[in-house]
């Protein structure tokens, strides 16, 4: 079996694949201090809980593929797979891996790993002209070509830190529970604070989106949008323009680069 890592700044999504199937996941907390020898205790904490896997922390898994946007938590994670994974192929997503996503980009080196990751994954599954809306901490728009490359994208603030900066810095405003309200027009302080957050990121979606697929295809029609991310099921009920919703889109793709590496390892 397949081990998938998936390393943002605040979460940390790993997977499990059998084949092409995703047999069981699992989100945690992104800690920049964890060292090498506590994310593989917490490995064998989690993967000890699937009865496919072993009682020792590398049975049953024979690859690892890890891409991250925190470099120190990176640099713990090629610790473990040398330490506790060492006769286990593994894959890091970084500079000199084969994606098969030409990056159209002015330094190509800027571009977060995970969303050259989740190009990979729209291009195989639905071919381009496509957009990946991702909802992390930050709420990223990725643009895929026609021919398959990454042209480029958008990055917005995501909806937690928006809703945690709205509660620092207005007086009478607090944290809130990210849930859908009952109406647009909030009845309390509450609702009207979760109205702007689902409605307002879901009318950024469909502009940001409507403006990118017009510079991205002769016909708008034509582009593709998937979501992804945590937070996407928040507005995907709003957002019209969305098409698809692939919530392990970069798993998946870690799963594509992963294949097409092992043999070069």
């Amino acid at each position: 079996m397949l081990l998938t890592i998936d390393v943002g700044n605040t979460h940390t999504v790993l997977g499990l694949f059998d084949g092409e199937e995703i047999i069981e996941h699992w989100r945690i907390s992104t800690d920049a201090r964890r060292t090498a020898d506590e994310l593989a205790v917490l490995l064998k904490g989690l993967m000890g809980m699937h009865p496919l896997l072993g009682d020792e922390l590398g049975d049953g898994i024979d690859g690892i593929a890890i891409c991250s946007t925190v470099p120190s938590v990176l640099h713990e994670l090629r610790e473990v797979t040398r330490r506790y994974y060492g006769d286990v192929p593994a894959v890091l997503v970084e500079p000199g891996i084969k994606t098969g996503v030409p990056i159209l980009m002015d330094n190509p080196k800027e571009v977060g790993a995970d969303r050259i990751i989740n190009a990979v994954a729209a291009v195989d599954m639905y071919g381009g002209p496509a957009i990946v809306v991702d909802f992390g901490t930050a709420t990223t728009f990725d643009a895929v070509s026609a021919r398959g490359e990454y042209a480029g994208g958008v990055i917005a603030p995501g909806i937690e830190i928006s809703v945690e900066a709205l509660g620092m810095r207005g007086a009478q405003l607090r944290k809130i529970e990210l849930a859908r309200p009952r109406s647009v027009i909030g009845k309390n302080t509450v609702e009207a604070m979760q109205a702007g957050i689902v409605y307002g990121f879901a009318g950024q979606v469909d502009g940001v989106v409507n403006r990118m697929a017009k510079e991205l295809a002769d016909d708008p029609d034509d582009v593709t949008v998937i979501a992804t991310g945590g937070l996407a099921p928040m507005v995907l009920g709003e957002a019209t323009v969305i098409d698809e919703h692939e919530p392990w889109l970069t798993l998946i793709g870690l799963r594509l680069v992963y294949e097409r590496n092992v043999s070069r390892l």
